[in-house]
Protein backbone atom coordinates (compact mmCIF):
# COMPACT_ATOMS: atom_id res chain seq x y z
CA UNK A 1 0.00 0.00 0.00
CA UNK A 2 1.39 3.36 -1.12
CA UNK A 3 2.36 5.60 1.68
CA UNK A 4 3.59 8.96 -0.21
CA UNK A 5 6.19 9.44 -2.76
CA UNK A 6 8.32 12.33 -4.11
CA UNK A 7 10.59 13.18 -6.79
CA UNK A 8 14.29 14.29 -7.12
CA UNK A 9 15.06 17.28 -9.10
CA UNK A 10 18.46 17.89 -11.61
CA UNK A 11 20.31 18.72 -8.51
CA UNK A 12 19.06 15.68 -6.99
CA UNK A 13 17.03 17.74 -4.02
CA UNK A 14 14.33 15.94 -2.28
CA UNK A 15 10.77 17.71 -3.18
CA UNK A 16 7.20 16.51 -1.97
CA UNK A 17 5.65 16.40 -5.20
CA UNK A 18 5.08 13.90 -8.35
CA UNK A 19 7.09 16.47 -10.91
CA UNK A 20 9.75 13.51 -11.93
CA UNK A 21 7.27 10.81 -12.47
CA UNK A 22 7.25 9.60 -16.31
CA UNK A 23 4.55 7.88 -18.13
CA UNK A 24 4.86 4.74 -20.23
CA UNK A 25 4.88 4.60 -24.20
CA UNK A 26 6.13 1.90 -26.42
CA UNK A 27 9.68 2.62 -27.97
CA UNK A 28 10.22 2.76 -31.45
CA UNK A 29 11.59 -0.52 -33.04
CA UNK A 30 15.20 -1.35 -33.57
CA UNK A 31 15.74 1.78 -31.06
CA UNK A 32 19.45 1.97 -31.07
CA UNK A 33 20.15 2.12 -26.94
CA UNK A 34 23.31 3.95 -27.42
CA UNK A 35 21.93 7.40 -28.59
CA UNK A 36 22.69 10.18 -26.75
CA UNK A 37 25.51 8.73 -24.20
CA UNK A 38 27.71 11.37 -24.83
CA UNK A 39 24.65 13.54 -22.94
CA UNK A 40 24.44 11.32 -20.16
CA UNK A 41 24.70 13.00 -16.86
CA UNK A 42 25.13 10.32 -14.11
CA UNK A 43 25.26 10.91 -10.65
CA UNK A 44 28.09 10.11 -9.12
CA UNK A 45 27.90 6.51 -6.69
CA UNK A 46 28.34 7.48 -2.83
CA UNK A 47 27.00 6.49 0.26
CA UNK A 48 23.19 4.61 0.20
CA UNK A 49 22.11 6.65 3.40
CA UNK A 50 18.82 6.41 4.28
CA UNK A 51 17.98 10.35 4.89
CA UNK A 52 15.53 11.29 1.97
CA UNK A 53 13.18 7.94 2.93
CA UNK A 54 13.64 8.69 6.71
CA UNK A 55 11.98 12.15 5.52
CA UNK A 56 9.08 10.45 4.21
CA UNK A 57 8.86 8.16 7.42
CA UNK A 58 8.74 10.95 9.62
CA UNK A 59 5.94 12.75 7.01
CA UNK A 60 3.60 9.65 7.16
CA UNK A 61 3.84 9.28 10.75
CA UNK A 62 3.74 12.53 12.04
CA UNK A 63 1.10 15.73 11.41
CA UNK A 64 -1.72 15.90 8.74
CA UNK A 65 0.12 13.52 6.67
CA UNK A 66 0.07 10.66 9.20
CA UNK A 67 -0.80 7.18 7.81
CA UNK A 68 0.73 4.80 10.13
CA UNK A 69 2.29 4.72 13.51
CA UNK A 70 5.97 4.50 13.69
CA UNK A 71 5.66 2.32 16.75
CA UNK A 72 4.08 -0.78 14.33
CA UNK A 73 7.27 -0.41 12.08
CA UNK A 74 9.65 -3.29 12.01
CA UNK A 75 11.45 -2.63 9.47
CA UNK A 76 12.60 0.51 7.34
CA UNK A 77 14.61 0.30 4.13
CA UNK A 78 15.68 1.24 0.33
CA UNK A 79 13.62 -1.59 -1.93
CA UNK A 80 17.29 -2.61 -2.56
CA UNK A 81 18.89 -3.52 0.42
CA UNK A 82 15.26 -5.76 1.24
CA UNK A 83 15.60 -7.08 -2.16
CA UNK A 84 19.27 -8.73 -1.26
CA UNK A 85 17.86 -10.25 1.49
CA UNK A 86 15.35 -11.95 -0.71
CA UNK A 87 17.51 -13.32 -3.45
CA UNK A 88 20.41 -14.42 -1.36
CA UNK A 89 19.38 -18.04 -1.04
CA UNK A 90 20.31 -18.04 -4.54
CA UNK A 91 23.20 -15.55 -4.83
CA UNK A 92 26.31 -17.66 -5.82
CA UNK A 93 28.67 -14.55 -7.09
CA UNK A 94 28.13 -11.44 -5.35
CA UNK A 95 28.69 -10.75 -1.53
CA UNK A 96 27.17 -7.76 0.09
CA UNK A 97 27.27 -5.83 4.20
CA UNK A 98 24.36 -3.63 4.98
CA UNK A 99 24.55 -1.47 8.47
CA UNK A 100 21.95 -2.01 11.14
CA UNK A 101 20.32 -0.18 14.22
CA UNK A 102 17.94 -0.65 16.33
CA UNK A 103 15.50 2.04 17.41
CA UNK A 104 12.01 1.88 19.29
CA UNK A 105 11.98 -1.64 18.19
CA UNK A 106 12.35 -1.06 14.58
CA UNK A 107 15.20 -2.21 12.35
CA UNK A 108 16.71 0.28 10.54
CA UNK A 109 18.58 -0.67 7.72
CA UNK A 110 21.63 0.77 5.56
CA UNK A 111 23.46 -0.71 2.32
CA UNK A 112 27.17 -0.42 3.24
CA UNK A 113 29.45 0.57 1.02
CA UNK A 114 33.54 0.91 1.32
CA UNK A 115 35.21 4.28 -0.11
CA UNK A 116 37.13 1.48 -2.40
CA UNK A 117 33.93 0.29 -3.74
CA UNK A 118 32.31 3.44 -3.84
CA UNK A 119 35.32 4.65 -6.35
CA UNK A 120 35.11 1.42 -8.21
CA UNK A 121 31.68 2.38 -9.39
CA UNK A 122 32.55 5.58 -9.80
CA UNK A 123 35.47 4.31 -12.60
CA UNK A 124 33.82 1.11 -14.37
CA UNK A 125 35.22 0.14 -17.82
CA UNK A 126 33.93 2.08 -20.08
CA UNK A 127 32.29 -1.39 -22.29
CA UNK A 128 30.53 -1.99 -18.82
CA UNK A 129 29.58 2.03 -18.52
CA UNK A 130 27.84 2.09 -21.76
CA UNK A 131 26.12 -1.28 -21.00
CA UNK A 132 24.54 0.45 -17.89
CA UNK A 133 23.50 3.40 -20.13
CA UNK A 134 21.67 1.15 -22.64
CA UNK A 135 19.36 0.73 -19.22
CA UNK A 136 18.37 4.23 -18.90
CA UNK A 137 18.18 4.68 -22.38
CA UNK A 138 15.33 2.35 -22.80
CA UNK A 139 13.69 3.85 -20.45
CA UNK A 140 14.03 7.47 -22.08
CA UNK A 141 12.89 5.58 -25.28
CA UNK A 142 9.93 4.69 -23.27
CA UNK A 143 8.44 7.11 -21.18
CA UNK A 144 7.37 10.93 -21.36
CA UNK A 145 6.33 14.02 -19.27
CA UNK A 146 3.09 13.77 -19.84
CA UNK A 147 0.58 10.98 -19.29
CA UNK A 148 -1.37 9.81 -22.07
CA UNK A 149 -4.98 7.88 -21.99
CA UNK A 150 -4.23 3.70 -21.40
CA UNK A 151 -6.12 2.92 -24.72
CA UNK A 152 -3.12 4.85 -26.42
CA UNK A 153 0.19 5.28 -25.14
CA UNK A 154 1.52 6.32 -28.36
CA UNK A 155 3.39 9.71 -27.54
CA UNK A 156 3.93 12.20 -30.04
CA UNK A 157 7.13 11.40 -31.03
CA UNK A 158 8.49 14.81 -32.54
CA UNK A 159 9.61 15.94 -29.04
CA UNK A 160 12.91 17.19 -27.99
CA UNK A 161 14.48 17.97 -31.35
CA UNK A 162 15.68 14.76 -31.23
CA UNK A 163 17.30 13.03 -34.52
CA UNK A 164 16.15 9.56 -32.46
CA UNK A 165 12.65 8.75 -33.47
CA UNK A 166 10.82 8.38 -29.86
CA UNK A 167 13.72 9.71 -27.47
CA UNK A 168 12.36 10.86 -24.33
CA UNK A 169 15.12 12.85 -23.76
CA UNK A 170 18.72 13.26 -22.51
CA UNK A 171 19.18 10.51 -19.40
CA UNK A 172 19.82 12.00 -15.94
CA UNK A 173 20.22 9.98 -12.64
CA UNK A 174 19.47 12.57 -10.90
CA UNK A 175 16.29 12.78 -11.57
CA UNK A 176 14.24 9.97 -9.76
CA UNK A 177 10.59 9.22 -8.67
CA UNK A 178 10.44 7.32 -5.75
CA UNK A 179 7.52 5.43 -3.80
CA UNK A 180 7.53 4.44 -0.31
CA UNK A 181 4.76 1.91 0.48
CA UNK A 182 4.07 -0.64 3.57
CA UNK A 183 4.04 -4.17 3.28
CA UNK A 184 4.15 -6.94 5.42
CA UNK A 185 6.16 -10.74 6.07
CA UNK A 186 4.94 -12.18 8.59
CA UNK A 187 4.24 -10.15 11.70
CA UNK A 188 6.83 -7.82 10.64
CA UNK A 189 5.15 -4.38 9.03
CA UNK A 190 7.87 -3.04 6.47
CA UNK A 191 7.91 0.15 5.22
CA UNK A 192 10.35 0.37 2.35
CA UNK A 193 11.06 2.97 -0.52
CA UNK A 194 12.01 2.95 -4.07
CA UNK A 195 12.40 4.44 -7.63
CA UNK A 196 9.47 3.77 -10.23
CA UNK A 197 10.23 4.22 -13.56
CA UNK A 198 7.36 5.31 -14.82
CA UNK A 199 3.12 4.83 -14.57
CA UNK A 200 1.23 2.91 -17.66
CA UNK A 201 -1.90 5.84 -17.13
CA UNK A 202 -2.81 8.35 -15.33
CA UNK A 203 -1.21 7.92 -11.48
CA UNK A 204 -4.17 8.27 -8.90
CA UNK A 205 -2.42 7.29 -5.76
CA UNK A 206 -2.21 3.17 -6.07
CA UNK A 207 0.22 1.06 -7.73
CA UNK A 208 -1.77 -0.51 -9.85
CA UNK A 209 -0.27 1.32 -12.92
CA UNK A 210 3.00 1.22 -12.26
CA UNK A 211 5.82 -0.24 -14.70
CA UNK A 212 9.32 -1.42 -14.13
CA UNK A 213 11.35 -1.10 -17.09
CA UNK A 214 14.29 -3.41 -18.02
CA UNK A 215 17.13 -4.75 -20.63
CA UNK A 216 18.36 -7.96 -21.07
CA UNK A 217 20.67 -9.37 -24.01
CA UNK A 218 18.57 -10.97 -26.48
CA UNK A 219 18.01 -14.44 -26.34
CA UNK A 220 19.68 -16.85 -28.81
CA UNK A 221 19.74 -20.09 -26.98
CA UNK A 222 19.49 -22.27 -24.16
CA UNK A 223 22.13 -21.08 -21.92
CA UNK A 224 20.84 -17.20 -22.71
CA UNK A 225 17.07 -18.51 -21.85
CA UNK A 226 18.34 -20.19 -18.53
CA UNK A 227 20.56 -17.09 -17.55
CA UNK A 228 17.33 -14.60 -18.09
CA UNK A 229 15.29 -17.17 -16.49
CA UNK A 230 17.52 -16.33 -12.75
CA UNK A 231 17.58 -12.39 -13.84
CA UNK A 232 13.85 -12.54 -13.93
CA UNK A 233 14.46 -13.78 -9.58
CA UNK A 234 15.54 -9.78 -9.11
CA UNK A 235 13.62 -8.38 -11.40
CA UNK A 236 10.59 -10.01 -9.35
CA UNK A 237 11.00 -8.98 -5.65
CA UNK A 238 12.62 -5.46 -7.26
CA UNK A 239 9.04 -5.31 -8.61
CA UNK A 240 7.23 -7.39 -5.86
CA UNK A 241 8.06 -4.93 -2.76
CA UNK A 242 6.47 -2.00 -4.53
CA UNK A 243 3.55 -3.53 -5.50
CA UNK A 244 4.51 -2.99 -8.99
CA UNK A 245 2.47 -5.02 -11.40
CA UNK A 246 3.97 -4.75 -14.86
CA UNK A 247 7.51 -5.73 -15.65
CA UNK A 248 8.44 -4.66 -19.58
CA UNK A 249 11.67 -5.99 -21.08
CA UNK A 250 13.95 -4.74 -24.25
CA UNK A 251 15.93 -7.46 -25.30
CA UNK A 252 18.99 -5.99 -26.82
CA UNK A 253 21.59 -7.21 -29.01
CA UNK A 254 25.44 -6.38 -27.81
CA UNK A 255 26.09 -3.53 -29.57
CA UNK A 256 22.80 -2.04 -28.01
CA UNK A 257 20.22 -1.80 -30.87
CA UNK A 258 16.38 -2.95 -29.73
CA UNK A 259 15.43 -6.19 -31.18
CA UNK A 260 12.01 -6.74 -29.31
CA UNK A 261 10.09 -6.42 -25.90
CA UNK A 262 8.23 -8.02 -23.54
CA UNK A 263 6.17 -7.87 -20.85
CA UNK A 264 5.46 -9.64 -17.80
CA UNK A 265 2.88 -9.28 -15.44
CA UNK A 266 5.21 -9.55 -11.65
CA UNK A 267 2.57 -11.98 -10.25
CA UNK A 268 2.65 -14.58 -12.71
CA UNK A 269 6.24 -14.85 -13.05
CA UNK A 270 6.73 -17.73 -10.69
CA UNK A 271 3.75 -19.89 -12.15
CA UNK A 272 5.07 -19.05 -15.43
CA UNK A 273 8.51 -20.64 -14.76
CA UNK A 274 6.84 -23.26 -13.03
CA UNK A 275 5.05 -24.46 -16.02
CA UNK A 276 8.06 -23.96 -17.95
CA UNK A 277 10.20 -26.50 -16.08
CA UNK A 278 6.99 -28.89 -16.41
CA UNK A 279 7.80 -29.46 -19.68
CA UNK A 280 10.99 -29.62 -19.61
CA UNK A 281 12.34 -33.12 -19.89
CA UNK A 282 15.59 -33.07 -17.66
CA UNK A 283 15.59 -32.16 -14.03
CA UNK A 284 18.61 -30.47 -14.26
CA UNK A 285 16.00 -27.70 -15.96
CA UNK A 286 13.69 -27.42 -13.39
CA UNK A 287 12.18 -24.08 -11.69
CA UNK A 288 15.82 -21.89 -11.13
CA UNK A 289 14.25 -20.47 -8.01
CA UNK A 290 11.07 -20.60 -5.57
CA UNK A 291 9.80 -17.40 -4.19
CA UNK A 292 8.82 -19.00 -0.75
CA UNK A 293 12.30 -20.03 -0.13
CA UNK A 294 13.26 -16.60 -0.56
CA UNK A 295 10.50 -15.42 1.25
CA UNK A 296 11.03 -17.94 4.49
CA UNK A 297 14.64 -17.03 4.27
CA UNK A 298 14.48 -13.77 5.02
CA UNK A 299 11.78 -13.67 7.62
CA UNK A 300 14.01 -16.41 9.32
CA UNK A 301 16.76 -13.88 9.26
CA UNK A 302 15.65 -11.11 10.15
CA UNK A 303 13.82 -13.11 13.05
CA UNK A 304 17.31 -13.85 13.82
CA UNK A 305 18.46 -10.38 13.50
CA UNK A 306 16.40 -8.97 15.60
CA UNK A 307 17.14 -11.47 18.54
CA UNK A 308 20.85 -10.77 18.12
CA UNK A 309 20.89 -6.76 18.51
CA UNK A 310 18.24 -7.02 21.61
CA UNK A 311 20.43 -9.67 23.23
CA UNK A 312 23.44 -7.88 22.44
CA UNK A 313 21.72 -4.91 24.19
CA UNK A 314 20.66 -6.64 27.11
CA UNK A 315 23.79 -8.37 27.67
CA UNK A 316 25.87 -4.84 27.02
CA UNK A 317 27.23 -3.89 30.50
CA UNK A 318 26.14 -0.39 29.87
CA UNK A 319 22.89 -1.15 29.38
CA UNK A 320 22.00 -3.35 32.72
CA UNK A 321 19.74 -0.91 34.35
CA UNK A 322 16.47 -2.17 35.85
CA UNK A 323 14.50 -0.18 33.45
CA UNK A 324 16.22 -0.51 30.42
CA UNK A 325 16.32 -4.29 31.03
CA UNK A 326 12.87 -4.19 31.38
CA UNK A 327 12.34 -2.33 27.69
CA UNK A 328 14.35 -4.70 26.11
CA UNK A 329 12.54 -7.64 27.39
CA UNK A 330 8.98 -5.89 25.94
CA UNK A 331 11.03 -5.88 22.69
CA UNK A 332 11.86 -2.09 23.02
CA UNK A 333 15.26 -0.39 21.60
CA UNK A 334 17.16 0.83 24.69
CA UNK A 335 18.21 3.62 21.48
CA UNK A 336 22.17 3.33 21.96
CA UNK A 337 24.41 4.06 19.54
CA UNK A 338 25.32 0.86 18.71
CA UNK A 339 25.66 -0.03 14.80
CA UNK A 340 25.61 -3.94 13.21
CA UNK A 341 27.34 -5.14 10.12
CA UNK A 342 25.42 -7.58 8.37
CA UNK A 343 28.07 -9.78 6.03
CA UNK A 344 26.67 -12.13 3.27
CA UNK A 345 29.08 -14.31 1.43
CA UNK A 346 27.53 -16.20 -1.26
CA UNK A 347 27.20 -20.41 -0.74
CA UNK A 348 28.21 -19.58 2.61
CA UNK A 349 25.52 -17.36 4.46
CA UNK A 350 25.40 -14.04 6.41
CA UNK A 351 27.01 -13.35 10.09
CA UNK A 352 26.03 -10.08 12.26
CA UNK A 353 28.69 -8.23 14.78
CA UNK A 354 28.76 -5.65 16.64
CA UNK A 355 30.92 -2.47 15.22
CA UNK A 356 33.24 -0.93 17.36
CA UNK A 357 33.98 2.38 17.94
CA UNK A 358 36.44 3.19 14.99
CA UNK A 359 34.01 1.43 12.82
CA UNK A 360 31.13 2.96 14.14
CA UNK A 361 32.65 6.45 13.28
CA UNK A 362 33.64 5.01 9.41
CA UNK A 363 30.14 4.75 9.37
CA UNK A 364 29.05 8.35 10.54
CA UNK A 365 32.10 9.72 7.74
CA UNK A 366 32.28 13.11 10.05
CA UNK A 367 28.40 13.98 9.44
CA UNK A 368 26.32 14.93 11.89
CA UNK A 369 24.61 11.45 12.89
CA UNK A 370 24.13 8.82 15.30
CA UNK A 371 25.26 5.61 13.49
CA UNK A 372 23.72 6.14 9.57
CA UNK A 373 20.69 7.79 11.03
CA UNK A 374 20.65 11.67 10.43
CA UNK A 375 20.94 13.49 13.94
CA UNK A 376 17.66 15.48 13.54
CA UNK A 377 15.71 12.09 13.23
CA UNK A 378 17.81 10.67 15.88
CA UNK A 379 16.52 13.56 18.00
CA UNK A 380 12.99 13.24 16.94
CA UNK A 381 12.25 9.58 17.63
CA UNK A 382 13.97 9.78 21.23
CA UNK A 383 12.25 12.43 22.19
CA UNK A 384 8.93 10.71 21.00
CA UNK A 385 6.97 8.83 23.32
CA UNK A 386 6.46 5.39 21.72
CA UNK A 387 4.17 3.49 24.63
CA UNK A 388 2.33 1.32 22.40
CA UNK A 389 4.94 -0.10 20.76
CA UNK A 390 4.81 -4.05 20.36
CA UNK A 391 7.79 -6.05 19.09
CA UNK A 392 7.44 -9.50 19.13
CA UNK A 393 10.91 -11.48 18.80
CA UNK A 394 10.65 -14.79 17.86
CA UNK A 395 12.77 -17.78 18.98
CA UNK A 396 15.35 -18.73 16.04
CA UNK A 397 18.48 -21.28 15.36
CA UNK A 398 21.90 -19.37 15.10
CA UNK A 399 22.36 -20.79 11.74
CA UNK A 400 20.63 -18.72 9.05
CA UNK A 401 20.26 -20.83 6.26
CA UNK A 402 17.36 -21.09 3.47
CA UNK A 403 14.41 -22.55 5.00
CA UNK A 404 11.26 -24.45 3.83
CA UNK A 405 7.64 -22.84 3.07
CA UNK A 406 6.75 -19.62 2.91
CA UNK A 407 5.30 -17.65 5.96
CA UNK A 408 2.14 -15.14 6.25
CA UNK A 409 1.67 -12.00 4.72
CA UNK A 410 3.75 -11.29 1.38
CA UNK A 411 1.03 -13.28 -1.32
CA UNK A 412 3.14 -15.24 -3.96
Amino acid sequence: MPLTSFSYDSQHTQEFNDSALRYYRSPPPNAQLGYGYEHWIRRPEERSRVDSLLKAVDRVTEGQHKKMNLAEVGVVAWRGVVTRLLTAPYEDREGWEMNVMFINGTLYLEEHRTETQIMEKNNIKPQHRKMMYYGYAFESYCTTEHSRPAASNQSDRSSHNSDASGWGGHVDTNIQWCSVVKTKLGDTKFIIGGEVDCSDGQYKGTTDTFVELKTSMAIRGAADEEKFERKLLKFYFQSFLLGVPKIIVGFRTPSGQLTTTQSFQTMQIPRMLREKSGHKAHKSNATPWDPSMCLAWCHQFLTYLKQTVVQDSDDDPSHQKDSVKEEVNRGHSPNSTTVWRVSFVPREGARVVKLDKSEVEEVVNGEDRVGFIPRWYWDKVNSATHTSHQSSVRSSSAAVQPAQGAVGGWRI
